[in-house]
C-alpha cells in the first residue's frame, strides 16, 4: 500500500505513517518501501511477530499498563487485553481499577475529552469557548497537542492561535468545542507540568493552620505538615496566586487560619465580609 492509502485508512497524516514505519523498522520488523509506479510500503510475506522480542517482565508491564488506562478507553482496551493475553499466554488478571470521573456525572466533560482525543490523533485544530480564571469567556482556536491529568482535573496542552503561544486549558471550562478541517504540524512535548509556573501570574508561599478534625483533608492535599502539641496542623505550601487560591482556602470553612502572608489574610477577611453582606442585612 502507498503512504497516502495508509494515512487515509488510519485517519492520520502521511508524515505520521512515515514516522511509524521508522519506529517499526528500528524495532526489527521487516518493513520495506519501493519507489515509482507499483511501489509502496510492504512487510515481508512470511514475517510473524515473535513474542520473545519482549521479556516476561515487559509482557506483564504491557498488560498492567493497559489495565491502568482501561478507565479512559474501556471499550477498546478490553478487546486488546484479551488479544495480548492470548498472544503472551498470560492470564488476564484484573489487578487495578481507575475511575477519573467525579461523583457528579458530567457527560459534556466526557464528550470534550473524546473530541480532543480525535483532534490530537488527526492533527486538526479545534475551536471552543473558554472561561478563563479572570472571568472572561473567549473563543479560542487551538492546535491540541496533549491531554493530561493532574490532581483531580483533566487539562489540554496546545498552541493557542489567539495568544500565539502555548497554553494549558482545563477541560471543565471548555464549551461549544468543534474540530476544524485545518491540519497542523507541531511537535508534542514529553511533559508539560514542569514549566506550569509560566501559565500563572505568580506563586505565593503560605502558612496555614488547620483544626485537628481536618486531618484527613490535610493529608489528602499537602506534603509539608507539622502537627503541633495541641493537635492542630501547620502546613507550608506554595500555590498559584489567582482567584482559585481564595476559593481553595474558603473551601475549608472555619477549620483553617492563614498565618502568613498578611496580605492574603487581609484579602480573605475582605471576601468574608462580602459574603456576609449577601446574607446579612
Amino acid at each position: 500500500m502507498t503512504a497516502p492509502q495508509l494515512a487515509k485508512h488510519f485517519e492520520v497524516s502521511v508524515r505520521t505513517i512515515y514516522r511509524d514505519i521508522d519506529i517499526l523498522s528500528s524495532a526489527g520488523i521487516p518493513i520495506y518501501t519501493a519507489q515509482g509506479k507499483g511501489g509502496g510500503i510492504s512487510i515481508q510475506d512470511d514475517f510473524v511477530l515473535n513474542k520473545s522480542m519482549l521479556s516476561e517482565q515487559e509482557q506483564r508491564q504491557i498488560l498492567m499498563a493497559l489495565h491502568s488506562i482501561n478507565a479512559v478507553e474501556a471499550e477498546n482496551t478490553d478487546v486488546l487485553l484479551s488479544k495480548l493475553s492470548g498472544t503472551f499466554h498470560k492470564q488476564n488478571v484484573n489487578w487495578i481499577e481507575v475511575d477519573f470521573s467525579s461523583w457528579i456525572k458530567n457527560r459534556k466533560h466526557e464528550n470534550v475529552f473524546e473530541i480532543l482525543k480525535t483532534a490530537i490523533f488527526q492533527s486538526k485544530r479545534v475551536t471552543f469557548n473558554y472561561s478563563s480564571g479572570k472571568g472572561e469567556s473567549i473563543k479560542r482556536l487551538v492546535e491540541p497537542l496533549k491531554l493530561a491529568f493532574k490532581n483531580i482535573d483533566w487539562f489540554l496542552y496546545g498552541y493557542c492561535c489567539l495568544r500565539e503561544d502555548y497554553r494549558i486549558f482545563k477541560l471543565a471550562r471548555i464549551r461549544d468545542i468543534e474540530i476544524t478541517p485545518e491540519v497542523f504540524s507541531r511537535s508534542i512535548p514529553s511533559q508539560i507540568f514542569g514549566d506550569i509556573e509560566q501559565h500563572h501570574e505568580k506563586f505565593v508561599s503560605l502558612k496555614l493552620l488547620f483544626e485537628k478534625e481536618l486531618a484527613y483533608k490535610v493529608y489528602d492535599y499537602f506534603d509539608s505538615i507539622t502537627q503541633r502539641e495541641d493537635g492542630k496542623f501547620l502546613v507550608e505550601v506554595s500555590l498559584p496566586y489567582n482567584e482559585g487560591l481564595y476559593s481553595f482556602i474558603l473551601s475549608f470553612c472555619d477549620k483553617v487560619e492563614i498565618i502568613e502572608p498578611e496580605e492574603i489574610r487581609k484579602e480573605i477577611i475582605e471576601k468574608i465580609k462580602n459574603i456576609q453582606n449577601k446574607y446579612i442585612t
